[in-house]
């Protein structure tokens, strides 16, 4: 071992210099603040290295200490007993279970006048320090994977009009064996980031215990040192893989710096030597990344004598958990208050809910095809989702009683009513609804000729009926005015039976069916 220096470098250089002067060595040390036996020894040094004040202006401290205390005997580099294969050991040690203390054993077992653990491990770090700060930083197999957008795009271009729209790049690196993946996507909205995770994970064939993601609104929704807000949509996919999400912390570039050397690499070998090719579809453009990912795992470290890939197969694949037995199916996930009318609105459209729970607010799951709705985290509705045609989907058994009594009534019905009395009746029906923009604005028309004509008998309301057509009277006010006036009385025919109309004759009717 070499000899500790107990001075600074500026108090060897004011020792040099006082003892050039003729002070004594117990007047220096007392100057200096130390004791006469050390001054004694450094100026012993210095005598034997040959220095004397003044010291050339060419030495520096970092030359004057190797002078002074740099190790007699041995050449400087050599060591004096058996290492191990440095190289060897950082792949180890991202083992699980796998500490330093382990691997010092196992090197003494092969050498037992080896070095002590404490100059193992310094000559340990010495080496790691030669790595990059990617290589050095300490990941567990199985533990992490870092996930980030590089900051540079790549062009695709329409076949059509010639445009060249230019699509974002998705890559994730593995903590432990720096194994990488990368796909290009259009956009880094939430379906484009949940996507991309989704086939990393079917490519790496399991799952590792954390998702360390850049502070990405997609899923991230609010970065903070200590209680950083997960996107909810986010959320649900890590819960579907089993996976924790582990911000990086703002501010703090070391804890992505894997992913920071994995974007440079997918730079470089993806952009540089694909930069001449020209794509016309976004599966084009991420067929030839996945061979530019081959190259980068397939590549042989340089300091560790292994590849990516290697790693991955032998390290970090048994470490990873099992993937579930299907993908996750991207959702959106979000925030409702139930209005009025029991609806609450998702992506443009509007889907009941139960009654029951008017101004309460749920949470509402859009998938491709379906759209869920939770309160309290129980599913309270489940809609087919809409992308065109009427903005409401109502399930009746979400309307109170009344509501739907009143949504039973159809046109269809209506006209069957009209033709349980007679022909002119249906004829009015027809017209009334055929009158509205919508048949659905004429039904409370004829609720309101239902309850007109309920008392009338048969013949007056085929005469209302004939007389309203005839002079295009197709309000309920017009109807009214016609059976108080009895403006039907010319168009009644003569000696017909006589009856009256009961809310029995008009369930019979097959109205109500």
């Amino acid at each position: 071992m070499p000899a500790r220096r107990e001075l600074t470098m500026r108090q060897i250089r004011q020792m040099l210099r006082l003892a050039g002067d003729g002070i004594s060595a117990r007047e220096i040390g007392r100057m200096l603040g130390v004791a006469r036996s050390t001054i004694q020894d450094n100026l012993k040094r210095a005598q034997e290295a040959g220095l004397a004040w003044p010291v050339p202006a060419e030495l520096t401290d970092a030359a004057i200490e190797e002078r002074l205390f740099a190790r007699s005997g041995y050449k400087q580099g050599v060591r004096r007993r058996a290492e191990p294969a440095w190289d060897e050991l950082v792949c180890e040690l991202k083992r699980p279970g796998v500490n330093l203390q382990v691997l010092w054993e196992e090197y003494r077992d092969q050498h037992p006048d080896g070095y002590g653990y404490s100059r193992f491990c310094e000559l340990f770090r010495e080496f790691e320090a030669r790595l990059s700060p990617v290589m050095r930083q300490d990941h567990r197999a199985g533990d992490k994977v870092f996930v980030d957008y590089s900051g540079k795009r790549i062009g695709i271009v329409d076949r059509a009009s010639g445009e060249v729209r230019q699509a974002e790049i998705f890559v994730g690196v593995l903590g432990a064996s720096s194994f990488t993946y990368a796909e290009a996507s259009w956009t880094q909205t939430l379906p484009d980031w949940i996507g991309a995770h989704v086939r990393m994970f079917r490519a790496f064939g399991g799952v590792p215990r954390l998702i360390v993601p850049d502070n990405l609104k997609s899923g991230v929704n609010k970065p903070s040192f200590y209680d950083p807000e997960i996107n909810l949509s986010y959320g649900r996919m890590a819960s579907h893989y089993g996976v924790g999400v582990l911000p990086a912390r703002p501010f703090r570039p070391r804890d992505k710096a894997k992913v920071e050397s994995g974007v440079r690499f997918a730079q470089t070998y993806i952009l540089g030597r694909l930069r001449r090719q020209t794509f016309f579809s976004l599966a084009e453009a991420n067929q030839a990344i996945a061979g530019m990912v081959d190259r980068i795992n397939d590549y042989v470290m340089r300091r560790i004598g292994v590849s990516r890939r290697h790693l991955f197969e032998t390290i970090e694949r048994p470490a990873l958990a099992a993937l579930p037995a299907s993908d996750y199916e991207f959702a959106e996930w979000g925030l409702a208050r139930v209005a009025l009318d029991y609806h609450v609105e998702v992506c443009g459209f509007f889907y009941s809910v139960p009654h029951e729970l008017i101004r309460q607010q749920v949470n509402t799951r859009a998938t491709e095809r379906g759209i869920e709705i939770f309160h309290h985290g129980k599913r309270i509705a489940v809609h087919q989702r809409r992308y065109g045609g009427r903005k409401h989907g109502t399930d009746i058994e979400h309307m109170p009683s009344a509501h739907r009594r009143y949504a039973e009534w159809t046109p269809e019905r209506f006209r069957r009513w009209g033709a349980s009395i007679g022909p002119h009746t249906e004829g009015l029906i027809t017209a009334i609804l055929a009158s509205r923009p919508h048949p659905e604005q004429g039904f409370r028309t004829c609720l309101g000729i239902l309850r007109l004509f309920k008392d009338l008998e048969p013949a007056r309301a085929e005469a209302v009926a004939d007389r309203a057509v005839a002079i295009g009277a197709f309000t309920y006010k017009s109807l009214a005015s016609i059976v108080a006036n009895k403006l039907d009385r010319s168009t009644a025919a003569a000696g017909e039976p006589q009856a009256v109309i009961t809310h029995g004759n008009l369930r019979g009717s097959g109205y109500f069916h």
